[in-house]
């Protein structure tokens, strides 16, 4: 291996690898003049002859055959051309899928969705237990008071009936061509059904003195007795021609319920109707 003037080892042993300097007969060379001697040729069989590049020293018209004139030593700027270029690489095509086919586009990247952001859970406040409604006394039905009344009228059938029985007076007794009609509402205690007499001291709650007068009622016919439920009923307390009870005669002194719609004949031909409402 050759050292060069600066110290440098070589591999080259005509000009330095490292800094191209001269070394040997290059050197003896590069100190004459700016060109060689003339009519002396350069020593072809030192330097032997290299492929042609079509590039020449600008100094010495050598052959280029590296980046330093192989007989000066010039050194060829940085980027210059190579001896052998060669072809200019070029990227290798993509590989097609066929013969003929254009080559395949590179697949799309999917788009990528974000995570929605993630909310932290917040307990909720349970809610308080209902608190129960207090309970609502049961109202009480307040007992429903009926109202009694008797509808006192002439009933004509009733004395074709007394008639047809054939007691006495009877041819006597007639049918009054007129009798109103008139209504009697219960209360107290007791409603005492008769004709009024003044020197007995009788004045009945129901007075059937007339006129028209029935002769068969007597002073102190009968007597409606209310009940402590609101009810009430009939009692004979010994009339002179009995009392009827829906056409049964009652017995004298018997207390007999009486009903919504119950008819009571008495004398001749005088009806009580019973209502209730």
């Amino acid at each position: 291996m050759a050292t060069c003037p600066s110290g440098h080892q070589s591999a080259s042993d005509d000009f330095c690898d490292v800094c191209g300097t001269p070394i040997g007969a290059a050197a003896a060379f590069a100190a004459g003049a700016d060109g060689p001697a003339p009519n002396t040729a350069p020593d072809t069989a030192a330097y032997p002859a290299a492929p042609a590049t079509g590039e020449t020293c600008p100094h010495c018209a050598t052959p280029r055959t590296g980046q330093f004139c192989e007989a000066c030593g010039y050194a060829y700027p940085a980027g210059a051309a190579s001896a052998d270029p060669g072809p200019p690489a070029t990227q290798a095509p993509a590989p097609v899928s066929g013969p003929g086919s254009m080559p395949a586009p590179a697949p799309a990247a999917a788009p990528v969705t974000p995570a929605p952001p993630v909310t932290p859970a917040v307990p909720q406040a349970s809610a308080p237990a209902a608190t129960p409604a207090p309970a609502q006394p049961t109202a009480v039905a307040a007992p429903v008071t009926s109202i009694w009344t008797a509808v006192v009228a002439a009933d004509r059938d009733y004395y074709e009936t007394v008639r047809a029985a054939g007691g006495p007076d009877t041819d006597a007794i007639t049918f009054p061509a007129y009798c109103p009609e008139r209504r009697f509402r219960l209360s107290g205690k007791e409603v005492r059904v008769g004709r009024r007499s003044v020197s007995r001291g009788i004045d009945p709650e129901i007075d059937l003195t007339g006129p028209p007068a029935d002769p068969g009622v007597s002073r102190l016919h009968a007597v409606l007795v209310a009940a402590p439920d609101g009810t009430w009923s009939i009692v004979d307390p010994g009339s002179e021609n009995g009392t009827l009870l829906n056409g049964t005669e009652i017995p004298r002194g018997t207390q007999v319920p009486l009903h919504d719609g119950d008819r009571i004949h008495l004398g001749a031909w005088t009806a009580l109707t019973i209502t209730t409402r």
